[in-house]
């Protein structure tokens, strides 16, 4: 068996991975003609067809609708300014609470506190990562507003069981599919489920327009309560007659045309770009199956899996060995990648500090318990099992794929010798 490179060993990939690049001559092209047009944003914070954005933003909003099968796109320039212009259409108040997964990106949980809103957060499942439907039903109480599910690394949530359990309870339910472009539960895309999904063009997802993201709903008044606090809605109320002006104090949120240029030559090939990361995905959980320790990730039936994260889950006791010996050793072999994800959220100084702050979100929190052991599930995952590779970040092949998972085997087969290795900074 070759020698593991921490211990003097060759690595299986000596040399960084290339970097995945999603931009090209179509792209290129498409900024040019709209720098020639000398029309960069067409968006008025004023009633008028300009409200609603310039020539380009519209043909963007209109292609990703059909390519999703809704009704509505709004377009945002960021996933968290679309998560927050969502959590303002469905009428978070203060006080309002908004049940979200602790194991996702912090946006996730911030955009409620815009409103006023307190975010809750349960426990997710140890196999898809994605929020336990029991889980968020006992977090349930009278002041429940809103469901807020993240299809976390490209596989989505239990979404029809948390529509049924929205719908029994009369809330809303909301998607976060930064994450999950062509993601799919029993071939209804991701993000498509719930009242408004919110999907990411920011630089490292499956496509991008370096910042940006999309609003879907098909709902005619939430479509149009996104697009008034997109665009600075305190001066439209009267113009489009709306009466209930709850949160409709308007940002700018607004996509520029050059960006929807490049989204619209983006979205014609997003088969062309998510495609290859989830072969790659298949081909490592493929070599990594059956090895004791180590769970590749697990795809519900029914469902499509984006996979902007392969994560692989590390059983210390079953593997024999900790996670962050198997981690360096990892490394060492070439094998890009993370451990934990991020900390559980409820544990971030603004929930654990919140008496501190004088400010709204103390205010907002003060009530609140956000414990060590809130989530149990979330905790473990993020200290002592998640291995994460970025599929999304490299440019690789199948010679390479196979490579990589080679890395893997190669570390298993040998972590009897890294008992004695000394912890990292030792």
């Amino acid at each position: 068996m070759p020698e593991l490179a921490i211990l003097g060993g060759e690595p299986i990939l000596p040399h960084p991975l290339r970097p995945y690049r999603t931009m090209g001559a179509a792209e290129a092209e498409a900024v040019r003609r709209v720098v020639e047009s000398d029309c960069l944003s067409g968006f008025y914070g004023s009633p008028g067809e300009q409200f609603l954005g310039g020539p380009r933003v519209k043909e963007f909003e209109r292609a990703w609708s059909e390519r999703f099968g809704v009704r509505h796109t709004v377009s945002v320039n960021s996933a968290t300014s679309g998560l927050c212009a969502a959590m303002g259409a469905i009428g978070i108040r203060p006080g309002d609470e908004v049940i979200v997964p602790p194991l996702t990106m912090s946006a996730t949980a911030m955009a409620p506190l815009v409103y006023g809103g307190v975010p809750v957060f349960a426990d997710v499942e140890p196999e898809t990562f994605c929020l336990d439907v029991d889980a968020v039903r006992r977090a349930i109480t009278p002041r429940t507003r809103a469901i807020l599910a993240v299809n976390l690394f490209g596989h989505p949530a239990p979404l029809a069981r948390l529509r049924a359990l929205a719908d029994e309870h009369g809330i809303r339910l909301v998607e976060d599919n930064a994450q999950g472009p062509l993601a799919a539960e029993d071939g209804r895309p991701a993000g498509t489920v719930g009242d408004v999904g919110v999907f990411s063009l920011n630089y490292h997802k499956h496509i991008h327009t370096g910042e940006g993201g999309m609003c879907v709903t098909d709902d005619d008044d939430l479509a149009l309560r996104m697009q008034m606090i997109r665009n600075h809605a305190e001066n439209v109320v009267e113009a489009y007659g709306v009466e209930d002006i709850t949160n409709l104090l308007g940002f700018n949120y607004r996509l520029t045309e050059l960006s929807a240029a490049v989204g619209l030559e983006q979205l014609r090939r997003i088969e062309e770009h998510v495609g290859p990361r989830v072969r790659l995905a298949e081909t490592l959980t493929a070599m990594t199956e059956g090895l004791e320790g180590l769970i590749p990730p697990r795809v519900r039936t029914g469902c499509d899996h984006a996979y902007y994260v392969w994560a692989l889950r590390l059983d210390e006791e079953a593997a024999g060995v900790p996670r962050e010996a198997f981690s360096r050793a990892l490394a060492a072999e070439g094998f890009p990648h993370g451990v934990g994800y991020v900390r559980p959220l409820y544990l971030l100084p603004l929930f654990q500090r919140r008496a501190e702050d004088s400010g709204v979100f103390g205010r907002v929190l003060a009530g609140g318990t956000y414990p060590e052991g809130l989530c149990p599930v979330a905790e473990r995952l993020h200290r002592r099992e998640l291995l994460m590779f970025e599929t999304c970040a490299y440019d690789v092949d199948a010679s390479t794929a196979e490579r990589l998972g080679e890395a893997i085997r190669k570390v298993h087969a040998n972590r009897e010798a890294l008992a004695g290795l000394a912890p990292a900074g030792a």
